[in-house]
């Protein structure tokens, strides 16, 4: 476990796509190997305590490891991450009215013996209590992908800080599956089927004292039958070592674990043991002839914690980068199958960029321009409309003017010929001509005088 959480950092350097413009090809680097030879020692030198140097380095510095609980509300999760770490970890209870699925990470000081251990365990809350269950998949692989890309900036910076950096990357997944008895439900086949790739999944059903031990073998083989079908693609626990070849081997045989998790402590005969009473008897949390916590414990914690670590490491983010990086343009080999340094790629996205941003400042001149001319040519059409319209307002107002310009001269007539048809009146009549309207004032105002008098 130490060696590989030590010579984690030298794989950073090599991993980040940085190599040397002259790198060789592979034929030389084969000749190379071939013409390495091997010499013996005339004596003691001292090499040989390099592992103990890298037990007391990773020693000094502690580990990390990230454990992702999903399920649905109170099929205990946090019961059972309790009774794996043999603690309390002060878990408020979720309630079923959540409006979606949210994640919860929770991180802890943990330190047995002389090793310290920065444990996150990360829950995911309200998962399945909703009625539209299409997305609820969709938070979690953000949330990974979110660790992820967290961890890959800080590996591209100038100045990084990986020795002491969190690393809040995912290392297994604890799907936690519903004692039915039947089969998968298709929100487990499909959260499982699209984390395969991402997370290292290791399935188990939970509250196994539900179902009998024959239903309990015939939904193991159901569930597996169902993964194989589907191509979901779930954790198996490494046989490449020869030390734990063997144990792994048969553990493989057990998956999906069935658990049973309890804090509660019970008395049975002179110790004193996890357990869960029920009035036909009493189901003991870490005998194996009740349910498969022991070998959970033992996998996860014991012999694979470290490839759990080296799996996230070396394939799921692996995985996740390098896509990452084909997707900003960054590529390993060029055109002619020949290594390619970051120097080169970076000028040739740099070319490409400056290209694509010429060509957009053309296309948006451009667009400019044709704005422009549109939208002069619709001043112009305004304009145009409103000459015709002036013209229009212009040609009525002259001939108003000219019909009440008419209608004053016929007014003027009719009056004149009013005027001498009354005088000829007056005539025949014999009167007077009516006085000037000076001198008719005259004698009303002398009239209105006398009358004051």
């Amino acid at each position: 476990m130490a060696s590989s959480d030590v010579a984690r950092p030298l794989r950073f350097q090599t991993d980040t796509g940085m190599r040397a413009p002259s790198h060789p090809p592979v034929d030389n680097q084969d000749a190379k190997r071939q013409s390495c030879r091997s010499l013996p020692l005339a004596g003691h030198v001292g090499f040989d305590s390099l592992p103990d140097q890298l037990v007391n380095k990773s020693i000094h510095q502690g580990f990390c490891f990230n454990i992702l609980c999903i399920g649905e509300t109170g099929i205990g999760k946090s019961t059972l991450m309790d009774s794996l770490f043999n603690t309390n970890f002060d878990d408020c209870m979720s309630t079923h009215f959540q409006p979606n699925v949210r994640l919860k990470a929770e991180t802890y000081e943990l330190q047995e013996s002389n090793v310290r251990l920065k444990l996150t365990v990360v829950n995911t809350v309200g998962f399945g209590d909703q009625i539209n269950k299409d997305d609820s998949y969709q938070p979690i692989v953000d949330y990974i992908d979110a660790q992820f890309e967290a961890y890959l900036q800080e590996e591209l910076k100038i100045k990084r800080a990986l020795y002491n950096y969190h690393d809040t990357r995912i290392h297994v997944c604890l799907y936690f599956i519903s004692p039915t008895g039947h089969s998968l439900k298709t929100l487990d086949l499909l959260t499982m089927k699209i984390l395969d790739s991402k997370v290292n999944i290791i399935p188990i059903i939970a509250k196994a004292d539900t179902v009998s031990k024959s239903e309990l073998q015939r939904f193991k083989s159901k569930i597996m039958s169902e993964l194989v079908s589907n191509g979901v693609q779930i954790y198996q626990f490494p046989t490449d070592d020869e030390t734990v070849a063997k144990v792994n081997a048969t553990m493989n045989g057990y998956l999906p674990f069935a658990v049973v998790g309890s804090v509660e402590e019970i008395k049975i005969g002179n110790k004193t043991v996890k357990a869960r009473q029920y009035p036909w008897g009493i189901v003991q949390v870490e005998n194996e002839h009740h349910c498969d916590f022991v070998k959970l414990r033992e996998m996860l914690i014991c012999t694979n914690m470290e490839d759990l670590r080296e799996q996230t490491h070396m394939s799921h983010y692996e995985l996740y980068r390098r896509c990452k990086l084909e997707q900003m343009g960054f590529r390993d080999t060029g055109p002619e199958n020949k290594p390619v340094s970051l120097q080169e790629t970076y000028e040739a996205k740099r070319h490409e960029f400056l290209g694509e941003l010429q060509q957009k400042e053309e296309e948006m001149r451009q667009m400019f321009v044709q704005r422009v001319k549109e939208k002069e040519a619709l001043l112009k059409e305004a304009e145009r409309e409103l000459q015709v319209k002036f013209e229009h307002l212009k040609r009525l107002h002259q001939e108003e003017r000219i019909r009440v310009e008419e209608k004053r001269k016929l007014l003027e007539d009719e009056i004149m010929a009013f005027n001498k048809r009354k005088a000829a009146s007056d005539i025949l009549q014999g009167r007077p001509l009516p006085a000037t309207p000076t001198v008719g004032l005259k004698k009303d105002k002398d009239r209105k005088n006398s009358g004051f008098m």
